[in-house]
């Protein structure tokens, strides 16, 4: 089985409008949306839920009322300022309280809790294009990077059990938790770029994590057209340091119009979808991973 994250070095690059596409031209494989903070894959899917489970994350501070004597030594110790005295009696504030249970140690009565917050769902779902493995992690919330290997976990479970060729995950922006998570174990990282200043910046420090992992990085430049320097900038990057270019990405109004209408732009007709069905192609024949041995 071949384990692929679609990421990118900030958001809006259009990485999950690769994701949908790799998604509608993978054959036999499981579809896993690890953007858990800010998920859209779904969007295009359309996933019919087929089971759904809360994830515990985080845990907050809770005083019992009836063992506290209110001393204030919890007041005192806490760094955020969580602790406030209402109508003469102590209590934490979930909003200000950041989980480190400094407080739930150190009470002198032991009357403080700290049990696992309800931080999110995730949902195991059909599609058109196969199973899918997603979440949705409540806003604020932490533990996105436990949440992301949650969701692996599922989704390579899934896969051995039905015999997948690919598992293809839709990573998160950036080079945060979330992202460190999603690559664990890839066999390869598909990397979405714009051709700008910037673009080229956050790409450097992705690839910089890629390689950092041992994880092998093929690249997508979108939007080629907009900036042709920064392109061919990007380009000689790639050739320096060994990574593969799948292609370049012209601007087209196409890409809107199949976000509009729900579709993977390769289930419309026009020359993205031919560009991304050879990158697709090209993907697939890399060596993908052997180095640090293949997974059932």
């Amino acid at each position: 089985m071949r384990e692929i994250v679609v990421i990118s070095g900030k958001g809006g690059t259009g990485k999950t409008t690769v994701s949908a596409a790799f998604a509608h031209l993978a054959e036999n494989s499981i579809v896993c949306d690890l953007d858990v903070d800010a998920p859209d894959l779904h969007i295009l899917l359309d996933p019919q839920v087929q089971s759904a489970a809360p994830f515990m994350g985080g845990s907050e501070a809770v005083i019992r009322r009836e063992a506290c004597v209110d001393c204030g030594r919890c007041a005192q110790l806490c760094a955020f300022e969580a602790v406030r005295l209402r109508d003469g009696r102590h209590e934490v504030d979930p909003l200000r309280c950041e989980g480190c249970g400094v407080c739930v140690k150190l009470c002198p009565q032991q009357a403080i809790d700290f049990p696992e917050g309800h931080c999110g769902d995730w949902f195991v779902s059909e599609t058109r294009f196969g199973p899918m493995v997603h979440a949705q992690l409540f806003p604020g919330k932490e533990n996105s990077g436990k949440l992301v290997g949650l969701l692996k976990m599922e989704a390579r479970r899934r896969a051995r059990e039905q015999k997948r060729d690919v598992l293809l995950c839709d990573g998160s922006p950036g080079v945060g938790c979330p992202v460190i998570a999603s690559l664990s174990g890839a066999d390869a990282a598909v990397c979405v770029v714009e051709p700008t200043p910037s673009g080229r910046h956050d790409f450097a420090r992705v690839a910089d994590l890629c390689r950092h992992f041992r994880v092998p990085m093929a690249v997508i430049i979108n939007k080629a057209d907009l900036n042709d320097a920064e392109a061919s900038a990007i380009e000689e990057l790639c050739a320096e340091q060994g990574h593969t270019l799948l292609g370049r990405l012209p601007f087209d109004g196409a890409v809107t119009r199949a976000m509009v209408q729900k579709q993977a732009l390769t289930e419309t007709e026009g020359p993205l979808g031919d560009a991304l069905r050879e990158m697709w192609a090209k993907l697939m024949g890399m060596e993908l991973g052997r180095s640090r041995g293949a997974r059932a």
